[in-house]
This record gives structure tokens, sequence and C-alpha cells, in this order.
């Protein structure tokens, strides 16, 4: 009998991860309104604004910060899959998909129907070595514990 090395999907997981990725995107859609509302700057130039941001804020805050906003707020973080830090060329790597709005869901469908050992990993993860852990729990457990 052979046992499969794929772990279960931890769609808790991926649902904070998602829930993270939408409170970046506000805040980046907040701040891209806030530079180019001034310049009356066409579809073109939200486009290239949102590149340049979206890349710049999630690079640079998974490497200074060891999150974004979004995953702090949900007691996420961003480290290599050994634990370390991750640094510039591995977080630019994990982020490339986020510079069209559509690329992040396929990565994330990748990973869904592709095997790996760390199923928290979406694909760009995988080649970065890197995955997002939990640093805290939101919600207690439901679960009344025994009176003591």
């Amino acid at each position: 009998m052979t046992t499969s090395s794929n772990p279960p999907i931890d769609f808790t997981h991926w649902l904070l991860r998602l829930v993270a990725y939408i409170i970046d995107s506000i805040i980046l859609g907040i701040v891209i309104f806030i530079i180019v509302l001034p310049f009356h700057g066409g579809f073109v130039t939200i486009g290239v604004v949102w590149i340049v941001l979206a890349l710049l804020y999630f690079t640079l805050l998974d490497v200074y910060w060891g999150a974004t906003i979004g995953k702090k707020l949900l007691g996420l973080s961003v480290q290599m899959e050994n634990g370390g830090k991750v640094s510039i060329t591995e977080s630019f790597i994990r982020n490339i998909s986020k510079f069209f709005i559509l690329l992040p869901i396929l990565d994330w469908l990748i990973a869904m129907v592709t095997s790996g050992n760390d199923r928290r990993q979406k694909f760009t993860d995988r080649i970065a070595k890197t995955t997002v852990v939990q640093t805290k729990k939101l919600v207690e457990s439901a679960t009344p514990s025994a009176p003591a």
C-alpha cells in the first residue's frame, strides 16, 4: 500500500490569504486613486501604476515587515520553507503573479491541482521556496474547555 505525499488542502488558510489579498488590493486601489486622480490618468496609466506599486508593495513588505498589511491583520507571515527571512529575490519571484489581478487566481489554482509537500504554497511560492504561515490565531476554538 502506498501513502500519498500530498497532504490535504487547508481551505481556511487559503480563505485567510484571499481575504488578505482583497485587503491589500483595496489599500493599493486607494493609493493608486490618490496618485492618478490629480493627473486625470486613463486606464493605461492606472494599469502601469498598479503594476509598479503592486510589485513594490508586496515585495518590499514581505522582505522588511514579513507580511503585507492584509496578512498582518489576519495573523499571517511570509517566510522561507526553512523558516528563514525572505530576501528581495524570493519575494519578487513569489509576488510576480500579482502584477495582473487575475494571475494570483491562476497561481493559486495551479497550486491546488498539483502535488506538493506544503499545501499552503501557491505555485510561485514553490518556485521561490517560500511559504505563508499563521503567526496568531484570529479566533479561539469554539469548543468550551472543561471546568477546572
